[in-house]
């Protein structure tokens, strides 16, 4: 090993590819994704600019996964979610933390992905690690189901169209930095998480 390298490693047995990794996490928590440069990380890192590709095929590649590493920290307090066909919890229990759960990744992710608009290589990347565990959708689609088997729900409940009322519901704060140009997405009051979850259980038609 190099003294450059040792250097920039320091003490632990942490790769040279992680380091990278944790280098641009680190990067795009405090910073985001806009402007990040190779130069950027690899001054961070301690490392010449050429070190990253002998690890990671591109720019994009090391990206998706220093976004990966960044979700995970964002999930990682959030605790985990409800678990399907379990019965435990209300409904209504269950879901407010699927939702709770749902604003917190988004707003802890919001930074970066404002930044990968104009970057689809990455975020598609970024996708195809992420689906290892299955989305968050996913998991609330999955939890609605379960639900539904263990009559909790109306037999003939549209648990998919829940789950992306639920989902959208979640990106609206992130649009609307995109599309109405704000600096910060506006956080949702928890009184709107109860609505939500209200109108997901009970509708809106005429009782």
């Amino acid at each position: 090993m190099s003294p450059r390298r040792a250097a920039a490693l320091g003490a632990g047995d942490r790769t040279l590819r992680d380091h990278l990794i944790a280098t641009a996490e680190r990067l795009i928590a405090e910073r985001g994704t806009a402007g990040l440069t190779v130069r950027a990380i690899a001054r961070e890192a301690g490392v010449a600019d050429g070190v990253l590709y002998n690890h990671f095929a591109d720019k994009e590649e090391l990206l998706a996964h220093a976004l990966l590493a960044h979700a995970e920290s964002v999930a990682r307090p959030l605790g985990p979610l409800p678990e399907p066909g379990t019965g435990t919890g209300t409904v209504e229990e269950n879901l407010r933390a699927y939702v709770a759960h749902g604003l917190a990744l988004h707003d802890g992710m919001l930074p970066a992905l404002t930044g990968l608009i104009a970057h689809p290589a990455v975020l598609s990347r970024f996708a195809a690690l992420s689906d290892r565990g299955g989305t968050w959708k996913e998991r609330l689609a999955a939890y609605l189901r379960g639900e539904r088997d263990l009559g909790r729900l109306d037999p003939d409940a549209r648990v998919e169209a829940a789950a992306s009322l639920i989902v959208g519901a979640c990106h609206e704060p992130v649009l609307s930095l995109l599309f109405e140009g704000r600096g910060l997405a506006h956080r949702v009051p928890p009184d709107a998480v109860d609505d939500l979850v209200a109108t997901v259980l009970h509708g809106i038609a005429k009782r």
